[in-house]
């Protein structure tokens, strides 16, 4: 066959390299062809998954964005829908890191910014998020989006007067944005400043009467307050309103506790259950196959008992165990499952009773942050018949104020309350007052719950009385500085470590002829193995199921301000009742 003659002179690797350079433009012709194709085939799962977000249809989003991004692995908004749907179904981990892969992709996308701070936020990376926040703005000014998270994360890492003016300028701006009034209020909910937020919550409601945070917030403040009937009425607003399945969950958990501030157990106690819904913001894993008790019949039957929430609450809730044993019978068994330093109390309480320590984990995985309480010893001879978080049995045995025995429900050591008897003894006549003022979980959201010790001094200055010191941690500082300012004497008993010596301070307590506390594990200690208790309050709470004091317990005043936290408007009152308490006990 004949071929075309090469002209003299011309190079033939040229021929050669410009067939290559052809090949390699058909090539490239090929690949962006098949991109296209790629990204038309991808953006159809992306379409359908969108379509399935909005009807709240989350897991099949999630599959199909998934899908898209298989497909196409440089789609940057089938990356970004499927970080929304993760984080929706509660993968916070996951989330994140798809929302960082969709932002390497397209960083030029503002609301990546927006929900990779969201996510960022949630899990604890408090100034990260702030970052992405302040990106935000910069990228779309006019949206209040970016305010209202800025501000939020703001009084998150306890800057409220920056989070304060971060809002106010917003809303200077944008006046008729509902959810920045409405984050402003929040900020000074959370600073105390309850009375105030009404008026700024009211106002987001007005705009937004569909709006459903509004109404949850709303309810906060009333709870707050005493206004235990608006509270109510604001959450029921809230979950008329919400679509958002987290929000619906929050508002159901907050209006169950709002019922039971009220009285009203048998309903309360049953919706507080929504804490045990495994998507509950607060969930915790409990690693046993055994079921969770519904109210079946125990008889005969091995139940496992587990404290939860904080040690407050362990005792609180520790009112049941008594029922339970009843329960059993002589053929069943009650495990109970307990903080390590509440283990010696309890056993000795509840001989027949198997106690041992609970041991909680936090695992993070791809699924992202789980809480998970191991109990192994609970399972030595098989898994037990039921299990139940300890105020699960609320629900079945205490569905009326009435209900509440009022008695002491742990026993202390006798050789060491006689020990800590004979110890007071020294200290002089009149009678022993022990006080704890404080929490050790004082964050800047928590402070205002708790007096400081400063605003003691009316009743610190009691005549006749000895003081005893109960507050837990490090207090030297504050127990030094209430000794210079109000000239009394708090004494401590230096080889008795609060914090860890739970069984010491419960014998110590018992030996009282009363303790004066903020609501605090140290005054529950006190109220559950007998002693009198004063709960100073910062307003109204819920353990109080709508009376003037804490059913739980054998004997308990709460002593609460008219206005919330108002502290110097309270001592005086509580320094008056002390004294006539001390001419009482005296006589």
């Amino acid at each position: 066959m004949a071929q075309a003659a090469v002209a003299p002179g011309l190079d033939l690797t040229a021929g050669v390299g410009a067939h290559q350079e052809t090949l390699s433009k058909l090539e490239a012709l090929v690949e962006e062809i098949d991109a296209a194709l790629a990204r038309r085939k991808s953006n159809g799962h992306l379409r359908r998954a969108i379509k399935a977000f909005r009807r709240g249809k989350i897991v099949r989003a999630g599959q199909l964005a998934l899908s898209a991004t298989e497909v196409d692995d440089t789609n940057a908004q089938a990356f970004h829908v499927l970080a929304m749907a993760l984080e929706r179904m509660g993968h916070l981990h996951k989330a994140l890191v798809t929302y960082e892969r969709s932002f390497q992709l397209d960083p030029n996308d503002p609301e990546l910014l927006l929900n990779l701070g969201l996510t960022a936020w949630n899990q604890g990376l408090t100034a990260g998020a702030e970052k992405m926040f302040q990106l935000y703005i910069q990228a779309c000014p006019e949206s209040p989006l970016g305010y209202n998270n800025l501000g939020s994360v703001q009084s998150d890492l306890g800057n409220p007067d920056t989070a304060i003016e971060t809002l106010r300028a917003a809303i200077y701006r944008m006046p008729m944005e509902s959810i920045l009034w409405n984050s402003l209020a929040t900020v000074l909910a959370e600073e105390g400043r309850v009375d105030e937020s009404l008026a700024f919550y009211e106002e987001a409601v007005r705009l937004a009467p569909d709006f459903a945070r509004p109404y949850h917030n709303l309810g906060y403040a009333y709870s707050h307050l005493g206004r235990l009937g608006d509270a109510l009425e604001a959450y029921e607003n809230s979950l008329a309103r919400s679509v958002d399945e987290a929000e619906q969950r929050e508002s159901r958990h907050s209006r169950s506790v709002c019922l039971i501030g009220m009285g009203r157990l048998e309903e309360g106690f049953r919706e507080y259950e929504i804490r045990n819904t495994e998507r509950f913001r607060a969930y915790v894993h409990h690693m046993t196959n055994a079921p969770l008790w519904k109210g079946e019949p125990l008889t005969g039957k091995r139940i496992l008992i587990v404290g939860e929430q904080g040690l407050g609450d362990e005792f609180m809730f520790a009112n049941i165990l008594p029922d339970l044993t009843n329960a059993v019978g002589e053929t069943g068994k009650v495990q109970i499952a307990v903080d390590p330093r509440l283990v010696p109390l309890f056993q000795r309480s509840y001989p027949n009773a198997q106690v041992g320590a609970y041991d909680d984990r936090k695992l993070l995985d791809p699924d992202g942050a789980k809480e998970l309480r191991f109990i192994p010893w609970a399972m030595e001879n098989g898994e037990p018949d039921f299990y139940a978080p300890m105020g699960t049995a609320l629900q079945f045995y205490r569905k009326r104020v009435e209900d509440f025995p009022k008695v002491a429900f742990l026993t202390p050591d006798p050789a060491r309350v006689t020990e800590f008897r004979k110890r007071l003894e020294a200290l002089g006549s009149g009678p022993l007052v022990g006080v704890c003022w404080r929490s050790m979980m004082l964050g800047a959201k928590r402070s205002k719950y708790y007096s400081p010790l400063d605003t003691w001094g009316p009743i610190l200055k009691t005549p006749g009385v000895t003081f005893v010191n109960l507050q837990y941690g490090d207090c030297k500082d504050e127990l030094a500085r209430a000794s210079t300012l109000h000239g009394v004497n708090i004494h401590v008993f230096d080889d008795l470590d609060l914090k860890n010596d739970i069984d010491g301070a419960a014998a110590l307590s018992a030996t009282l002829d009363l303790v004066v506390s903020a609501p605090t594990a140290a005054a529950a200690t006190a109220a559950s193995v007998g002693a009198e208790v004063w709960f100073l309050t910062a307003g109204r709470t819920w353990p109080q199921l709508g009376t003037d004091h804490y059913p739980w317990y054998r004997a308990t005043k709460v002593l609460s301000p008219e206005t919330f936290g108002d502290w110097k408007a309270l001592m005086p009152r509580v320094g008056e009742k002390l004294r006539e308490f001390a001419l009482h006990t005296a006589n």
